[in-house]
């Protein structure tokens, strides 16, 4: 079996360290390796027990503004930054300890994240990945905000957000996501959040630790931080990064066209929960030949 269809965790324990954007608390994040066909777990390490959690969308229990994952004895907030970085990366299985109730949010794009996943060394294990199949449309659509997922051959994200804003307005991102194309083109691109919205959300016990140094801020006219932007549409490409973010949680490597109009982590959060409830649009596989046949029968699909 070639080595590029294993499941894949890191070699060496690696951390983050840093403050939660919504909580004000700083927290220390260690990513841990995790044997063949564990998935991705977090840990709280600073609770009596330990108790762990499983990334998956069965556990997300808020979407306003983050995602949130929440059981009976804990929450972790913010994780969408975080896990981007393990579904661009095909990282499979991983413990993620934390010594918090929020992920830090570095500069707010998932760049740390990712610098500290590959310093801790990918590598393979002796287990095949199974990937979700998309063999059929699925679709979650509210109002003017909808989520497709498509038939393809790899992971395939168009994005496009609308902001009655003058230095956004319609954004459109459309990328073959792979570790060379987030790196390039995603792991970089900072949240950003308005200035007219802060009272609303210090009023929601929210936004404690957002600064000018990890998020762009825009006021009526302009960008507030003195450094401009990264890309001049910062902004999707952020939007991408959260649903490669939420993608994790349908605790699966999804092959497949994602295309999304005006989706945020709520949108994403019933578009996953639909392809789990969805069992005949979608199949388990191990990549390889077999895949690469039968992909090329869905080769022209479109938008319904």
């Amino acid at each position: 079996m070639s080595p590029m269809f294993l499941q894949k965790t890191i070699r060496n324990s690696v951390q983050v360290q840093g403050v939660g954007i919504h909580s004000g608390q700083s927290s220390t994040l260690s990513f841990k390796p995790a044997p063949a066909n564990t998935g991705v777990y977090f840990i709280r390490s600073d609770l009596p027990g330990r108790p762990f959690l499983k990334v998956s969308a069965k556990n997300v229990q808020a979407v306003s503004y983050q995602t949130t994952l929440g059981g009976p004895i804990f929450q972790v907030a913010t994780i969408e930054h975080c896990v981007s970085a393990l579904s661009a990366l095909r990282i499979d299985n991983i413990y993620i300890e934390l010594d918090g109730p929020e992920i830090p949010i570095c500069d707010g794009s998932a760049k740390c994240f990712l610098e500290a996943l590959l310093s801790g060394e990918l590598i393979e294990l002796n287990e095949p990945r199974k990937y979700c199949y998309i063999t059929e449309p699925i679709s979650y659509i509210e109002g003017d905000k909808s989520a497709y997922v498509l038939p393809y051959h790899g992971l395939r994200l168009s994005v496009s957000i609308d902001f009655a804003h003058p230095l956004i307005g319609r954004q459109y991102l459309d990328v073959e996501v792979n570790e060379q194309t987030f790196v390039r083109e995603i792991a970089s691109a900072r949240t950003f959040g308005f200035l007219k919205d802060v009272d609303t959300l210090k009023a929601a016990g929210l936004g404690k630790g957002g600064s000018l140094e990890n998020c762009i801020v825009l006021d009526d006219n302009k960008i507030m931080n003195t450094e401009g932007l990264r890309f001049n549409d910062e902004f999707v490409r952020h939007k991408a990064l959260d649903a490669l973010g939420d993608l994790v949680t349908l605790e699966m490597p999804l092959m497949g066209h994602v295309v999304l109009n005006k989706a945020g982590h709520d949108i994403m959060n019933k578009l996953i929960k639909k392809i789990v409830e969805t069992p005949g649009s979608y199949r388990f596989v191990e990549m390889g030949a077999d895949v690469s046949r039968e992909a090329k029968k869905f080769s022209n699909w479109s938008l319904p």
